[in-house]
């Protein structure tokens, strides 16, 4: 038996839908614009950008999200969470279904705005702006044995009761099986990976005091509530 110097950290996991059994975390993988925020926009000329953060801050989404320090642009993004129960290096896209996903949520990437605007000017990493405690909220995942491997239905937010995201997984650019065989030219992918697919237009701030209630069709819904900040 391994003998560790300290307590080794608990395994981070997220809730199954109708199910007592949680899925452990690797590694969150978030994919960045990946609609188009605007009609006219042109299409992409190269792969998206992707960034990372820790799976220790996910955080499951019927929780309350405490507002984080060191911003004053605290800021919403609903997306398509994909959950990986295989992965490996050059994976063809037209294998990565029935080889890698596991199941599907719907997840929030949540973002220090006014952090990520300054770390774009400065040409900085974005781990301030990103990868903060509780800054991915993921509702229960939901077997792909359940619900199949979705190729369109509706993705929307609301804030306090008014809509500010609305769009179709149909309007990605990058379609989830490019995205996870793009993502394993980079990195070996494994059981366990979360990949946040891109939000749609309509990103904006968050209060204290703010209800937000997020869904996929066919995979769920949730409602969170911002609390005020914590030293804890």
């Amino acid at each position: 038996m391994t003998h560790f110097i300290i307590q080794p950290p608990p395994v981070p996991s997220l809730a199954v839908a109708g199910s007592s059994a949680r899925f452990p975390l690797a590694r969150v993988f978030c994919i960045g614009r990946n609609y188009r925020w605007q009609a006219d926009e042109p299409a992409p000329t190269g792969p998206p950008s992707w960034f990372m953060k820790p799976a220790s801050a996910v955080l499951d989404a019927h929780e309350p999200v405490h507002y984080p320090p060191q911003t004053r642009d605290f800021c919403h993004e609903v997306e398509w969470v994909v959950a990986l129960s295989a992965g490996g290096r050059d994976l063809p896209a037209q294998e990565v279904e029935a080889r890698c996903i596991w199941g599907y949520g719907v997840g929030l990437d949540l973002t220090r705005r006014d952090l990520q605007q300054e770390a774009k000017r400065q040409g900085q990493p974005w781990e301030p702006a990103k990868a903060f405690d509780q800054s991915a909220l993921c509702a229960p995942l939901v077997p792909a044995a359940q619900c199949g491997h979705p190729k369109q239905g509706a993705i929307w937010l609301e804030v306090n009761g008014r809509q500010r995201q609305q769009a179709d997984l149909a309007d990605l650019l990058f379609g989830v099986p490019e995205l996870v065989a793009l993502l394993s030219r980079s990195v070996r992918l494994q059981a366990g990976d979360l990949i946040f697919t891109g939000t749609p237009a309509g990103v904006g701030p968050l209060q204290v005091g703010d209800t937000l209630s997020a869904g996929i069709e066919g995979l769920g819904a949730f409602s969170s509530t911002v609390l005020a900040p914590t030293k804890e």
